[in-house]
């Protein structure tokens, strides 16, 4: 689970991370309010998305309007929240569709003496949390891994102990923060390090993290994702989820108990298991086609759930077929036969279907399926279903 910016300063603040006073505000007017609460000479106004690069993001059909803006007035900070609330905000992460502003932050200045880079990840080839800086700050992280990967430094911690002092040390000398600074840089990493393990974080980034003139370390900006399976032990967090910022799909999905997420082809994915759906979309694509989605009904579910999915996919007006790849194990193959069967009963397709069956009952699900009359392709094995349902596609226009 992903949350704001505004909503991941909070936790930092909160755990003794160091961060900017700032304000929320839904309106302009609020905006200005913020402006004059903060009682600085300058402040920064933040469109608040699920999305990174929003510095360099612009609006639809207002291309000079920037996701992040400098103002000096109230009522600068009034129309600049203006022209960002209500309107869809474009970066290098939302796509060309861009995503709706609904909040901004308005923050106070900062005396920034240098930007950095730091983000906490869990390395799963060292079964361990690392935590990652670069000198590099305030640009996209991910283009100086690609070109310059040797100005990023890693230091693992355990999750129960934390960072250590002297791994501190190493990185503030490679990072060439010296003096009261140093100090500074302890007390700020340990911190982090902590709230990302206290919060069963998978991520916590701050680009930049500025150290100021007078040598203390701020996050000037805050990005929190969550482990969703650990979310039962955070209610305070399960709180900041904003619906608003989640694909509706995925969000009707999740609600169903099932695990969905869009993808930007044709050709829709229903499958039991997390690893035979990334085989169905990887051999989609190795015979020409594009998934259309990440469909995982599990091993458990119910002919509800299933017929729940089927309605997910063919709401999606970009599906022009459809496969469903099932190796029944502890899912009966009937169990998908009499769901997909129901489907076609309340919601109708007007796709084509390709269908494999495999596993526990599939002689009676393939029986099912093929005494109802029902226009289905049928598929014996993974390639043959892959084949058939790209080739359907195709014919279909």
């Amino acid at each position: 689970m992903k949350i704001h910016e505004f909503q991941a300063k909070r936790i930092f603040r909160d755990n003794g991370v160091a961060v900017l006073e700032n304000r929320v505000a839904s309106t302009p007017q609020e905006a200005a309010d913020a402006f004059h609460q903060l009682g600085g000479s300058f402040a920064v106004v933040k469109a608040q998305i699920h999305a990174g690069g929003r510095g360099k993001g612009t609006i639809v059909g207002n291309p000079a309007q920037r996701g992040v803006q400098l103002v000096r007035s109230a009522d600068e900070a009034a129309a600049v929240a203006q022209a960002l609330l209500g309107n869809k905000l474009v970066t290098i992460q939302t796509g060309p569709a861009g995503q709706t502003v609904n909040r901004v932050l308005v923050e106070a200045g900062c005396d920034i003496g240098r930007e950095l880079y730091l983000g906490a990840v869990l390395d799963r080839a060292a079964a361990m949390p690392v935590l990652m800086v670069s000198s590099e700050g305030g640009v996209e992280i991910e283009k100086v891994a690609e070109e310059s990967p040797e100005k990023i430094f890693k230091e693992h911690f355990h999750p129960q102990i934390g960072l250590h002092s002297f791994q501190v040390r190493k990185l503030c000398q490679k990072l060439g923060i010296k003096g009261d600074s140093v100090r500074s840089a302890e007390r700020f990493m340990k911190t982090l390090c902590s709230v990302f393990t206290k919060y069963d974080a998978s991520l916590v980034e701050i680009n930049p993290l500025v150290v100021t003139k007078a040598g203390q370390l701020v996050a000037l900006d805050a990005k929190m994702t969550f482990d969703d399976n650990a979310l039962f032990r955070h209610k305070d967090v399960q709180e900041f989820r904003d619906l608003a910022e989640e694909e509706p799909a995925e969000v009707r999905a999740s609600n169903a108990g099932l695990s969905y997420v869009k993808l930007e082809g044709n050709i829709g994915c229903l499958v039991n298991g997390a690893g035979l759906a990334m085989s169905t979309m990887d051999i989609i694509k190795l015979h020409g086609g594009q998934p259309a989605n990440f469909l995982d009904v599990g091993g458990g579910a119910n002919a509800q759930q299933v017929t729940e999915a089927f309605r997910i996919l063919l709401s999606d007006a970009n599906v022009k077929g459809v496969l469903v790849n099932i190796f029944g194990g502890i899912m009966r193959c009937t169990t998908i036969a009499q769901a997909l069967l129901e489907a076609y009963r309340t919601v109708g397709f007007n796709v084509p279907l390709v269908v494999r069956l495999e596993g526990t009952e599939v002689e009676q699900g393939r029986k099912l399926l093929a005494e109802s009359g029902v226009n289905i392709i049928t598929a014996e094995g993974l390639t043959d279903a892959a084949k058939k349902v790209v080739a359907a596609v195709a014919a279909a226009g």
